[in-house]
């Protein structure tokens, strides 16, 4: 006797798992004509469909996060974000240079080394020092 599909129903109608779910032979007839969920419910209250009792660990504990390296999050020092912004503008002022051909290949690279070596203060120290080469 296949009753796969009354049990899915009577998982689905009672929230739980199919195998929990028991079928008194006595009242097997009546489980069989049973079609909405309805009568799932109506044969659960009348004690035709019964529940297993879970067995195994009772309580759930809920794992505990713990905070990695890669989640910490620092401060950026104000002199790093300093050097950073400044970095960029020269670099960017140097690109430009070399490509209007205001540079050689040899100067674009040389002012490189500077700008990594913090040689300049501003943009405009680096255009008058260019004056000067």
């Amino acid at each position: 006797m296949q009753l796969n599909k009354k049990k899915e129903l009577a998982s689905k109608v009672l929230g739980v798992g199919k195998d929990r779910i028991i079928f008194m032979s006595e009242s097997l007839p009546e489980i069989k004509e049973a079609i909405t969920r309805r009568d799932i419910q109506d044969l659960f209250n009348a004690g035709a469909i019964q529940l297993k009792v879970i067995k195994g660990r009772r309580k759930v504990i809920k794992r505990k996060h713990r905070r990695g390296i890669g989640k910490v999050e620092q401060k950026v020092p104000k002199t790093k974000t300093k050097y950073v912004v400044l970095t960029r503008k020269l670099r960017g002022t140097a690109r430009g240079l070399k490509a209007m051909k205001k540079i050689t290949n040899e100067q674009y690279h040389e002012i490189r080394k500077m700008i990594r070596a913090s040689k300049f203060k501003s943009r405009r120290h680096l255009l008058d020092s260019l004056k000067e080469i």
